[in-house]
């Protein structure tokens, strides 16, 4: 059954051996982190799927890295000292390939690092409670509708599961909100994360689907086909989105939200 459900984002600043004193910067966000640890720790899942816009992305096809053991390290971003360790849920993800290996085209590939985009959300989730194994997953370049096509195929698999699961939207929003932005600056861009936030609130699946794709491209995201994976798991189920955490410190709009089952 699910019993967490999150849209986190994965800036490596947030790692204290990376962002140092910027972490200053980013006190709302490391305060609704502590709170969704929280959530998290009481939730005890045992199966944790996160979905990533950072691994080795298919154009037309979903992946899901398998291993027995994964790795986080974030020495690309200098910090050569901290590492994490994960176990995969093998089995998990071979009864989910066999649901779907003829509706939905999917990618299995083994690499024991996992992408930033996986390992900050799992390292905050993982400071106090471990006992559990992960499903990492990363999306396609398919469309969105495949997307949320292939969210409502992971929750027949959470369901046909006797596990307490969890689920991630690693993702971060616009990286064109300043000038000092990473992807430069677009003042169409806080429209794009004001949108977003407000048809996730409102819980409207088809309002995800309909975002003007020149607002998408002027926002220059890197989480949407994240929550729209996320959106197609909870389709249909009761609950409330609540945002405990926004801001845009360096130019990249950092959500942290979490679904409140009912």
């Amino acid at each position: 059954m699910l019993v967490f459900a999150a849209v986190m984002p994965h800036p490596p600043i947030l790692i204290p051996g990376v962002g140092k004193d910027n972490l200053n910067r980013l006190k709302k966000t490391n305060k609704a982190l502590d709170i969704l640890e929280q959530e998290f720790i009481s939730a005890k899942p045992d199966t944790v799927i996160i979905i990533s816009p950072h691994g080795d992305i298919y154009p037309d096809v979903f992946s899901i890295n398998t291993m027995p053991e994964y790795q986080a390290q974030y020495g690309e971003f200098g910090d050569f000292e901290t590492k994490e360790t994960y176990k995969g849920d093998i089995g998990f993800i071979n009864r989910f390939k066999e649901q779907i290996e003829t509706t939905i085209p999917m990618n299995l590939k083994s690499d024991v690092n996992i992408d930033h985009g996986t390992a900050i959300p799992l390292a905050f989730l993982s400071r106090n409670y471990k006992d559990f194994k992960i499903v990492p997953i990363t999306y396609s370049f398919l469309d969105y509708e495949k997307h949320i096509e292939f969210g409502e195929a992971l929750k027949e698999a959470i369901y046909n599961n006797d596990k307490r699961v969890a689920v991630i939207a690693s993702a971060d929003l616009s990286h064109r909100l300043s000038p000092t932005a990473p992807a430069g600056f677009s003042p169409k861009a806080k429209d794009f994360d004001k949108k977003l936030i407000q048809i996730l609130k409102k819980k409207q699946v088809d309002g995800l689907l309909n975002i003007d794709k020149e607002l998408i491209e002027e926002a220059g995201e890197c989480g949407l086909r994240s929550i729209l994976i996320l959106a197609g798991i909870v389709k249909n189920m009761s609950y409330d989105f609540q945002v405990l955490s926004y801001e845009a410190p360096f130019g990249v709009g950092y959500l942290v939200a979490e679904y409140k089952f009912s």
